[in-house]
């Protein structure tokens, strides 16, 4: 392969490096006071270059700038910013295609300015599939923080097809992968959508009617905390280490992970306290605060630990139609508004217990809940399909791009 996208490139076509096509400049670290005449303006970083090569401008921070500095660290329409370093976006570039007057920008950032004629927005669109391709991670030799240097980014190899081929790409790219956006951005809305209807398809069906009473969670059934994790101990004589559900494996859909989960050493006695059966109600103690997953089976040989509240309920609740009003009350931001909107609020066993329930009969309760059940996983389906034709969609896009930017297919005759 002669280089890290392409076998061979149309006739016409040269192999080049970025540096050959624009400046490289990284820009400014960050400065929190006045050394005395500087500007206090707005700057660009690393978060405001999104997936996709979108640049989100709503969120922005000011630092100091000299007025030469900021002038030097301009940002004007036809350049491409490129994030430097971080695991989550190094790498990601966009095409800036107005004027930021006034801006700056931070050594989070490197900045290229075409030269000549040089089409900004296909160098941004090869850096674009450049990343997808999985080619940026491993060029920068990521360790722990990687960082793509203006070195690094100004020696990648890039194809450089003629001045009026690169704008007709440029051209064909903006327009399909603006369709394709819009249409994924469709689909987002649809998802948002279902999941609001599924929202409220839950609320009514659980809104009480006079034949209703409340009882406490300790009226209804047992709770118990899960076993603090012991890092690092030593293994107490017949311990065996096994594997055990923690909060991140209580899944946002309400099924609970029980495959290639952590281990600890528990006891022949901790593992009867500490055991997973059918129709349990597991909620996380804190991040994502009382959120409930259910347990359709028994788990034999797996526990559970101090992240989260395992619920068994007795003879007079039945224990999906508990999971049912636990997914409304966390829905419902119940926990902030009962216990204070601070920063990470904890559903203690003792306020677990002290919750109240709206109960119908226990007949009606299981009607209830297979209602929902019903219900729920067809707009379930409607969801998984939707976020399956999303990834398509963007699996459509970034192939597309990657061919037109090689010179797969001829953009003059898709347009």
């Amino acid at each position: 392969m002669t280089g890290p996208l392409w076998e061979t490139l149309p006739d016409g076509w040269r192999i080049g490096q970025v540096k050959h096509t624009a400046t490289v400049t990284l820009g400014k670290m960050l400065q929190s006071e006045d050394s005395g005449g500087d500007v206090d303006a707005p700057y660009l970083r690393a978060a405001n270059v999104q997936p996709d090569g979108v640049l989100a401008l709503d969120d922005v921070n000011e630092m100091w700038f000299g007025e030469v500095e900021l002038e030097q660290l301009s940002i004007q329409a036809g350049d491409v910013v490129v994030v430097e370093g971080g695991q989550g976006g190094f790498g990601r570039a966009a095409y800036v295609d107005e004027d930021l007057l006034g801006w700056g920008f931070q050594n989070s950032i490197n900045r290229l300015r075409p030269i000549g004629d040089f089409d900004g927005r296909f160098i941004a669109f090869y850096l674009i599939a450049l990343r997808a391709s999985g080619f940026i991670r491993s060029y920068a030799n990521v360790v722990s923080m990687p960082h793509l240097t203006a070195e690094k980014l100004a020696s990648i190899q890039i194809p450089l097809p003629p001045l009026e081929k690169q704008h007709a790409i440029a051209d064909y790219l903006d327009r399909e992968t603006t369709r394709i956006d819009t249409l994924i951005d469709e689909q987002q809305r649809l998802i948002e959508m279902l999941r609001e209807r599924r929202a409220a398809v839950v609320a009514s069906a659980l809104t009480p009617t006079d034949s209703w009473r409340q009882l406490r969670i300790k009226h209804i059934g047992q709770t118990s905390l899960g076993k603090m994790l012991d890092a690092g101990r030593a293994v107490r004589e017949g311990d065996e280490f096994r594997p055990y559900v923690r909060a991140a494996d209580v899944r946002a859909d309400g099924s609970v992970n029980l495959v290639d989960l952590n281990e600890m050493p528990f006891s022949e006695a901790e593992m009867g306290t500490f055991d997973l059966r059918a129709d349990d109600v597991l909620l996380i103690e804190g991040g994502a605060t009382g959120r409930p997953g259910f347990m359709f089976d028994a788990a034999p040989g797996i526990a559970f630990q101090k992240t989260v509240n395992r619920l068994r309920v007795g003879p007079q609740a039945d224990a999906r139609f508990v999971y049912w009003s636990m997914l409304r009350l966390y829905e419902s931001a119940y926990y902030a508004n009962h216990y204070g909107s601070v920063s990470f609020v904890h559903l203690t066993g003792e306020k677990l217990r002290e919750i109240a329930l709206p109960f119908p009969p226990v007949d009606e309760q299981r009607q209830l809940a297979a209602h929902l059940d019903e219900t729920t996983k067809k707009i379930d389906t409607l969801v998984a399909e939707t976020e399956r034709f999303i990834e398509l969609a963007r699996e459509r896009r970034a192939a597309l791009i990657t061919a037109a930017v090689t010179g797969q297919i001829d953009v003059h005759e898709a347009l």
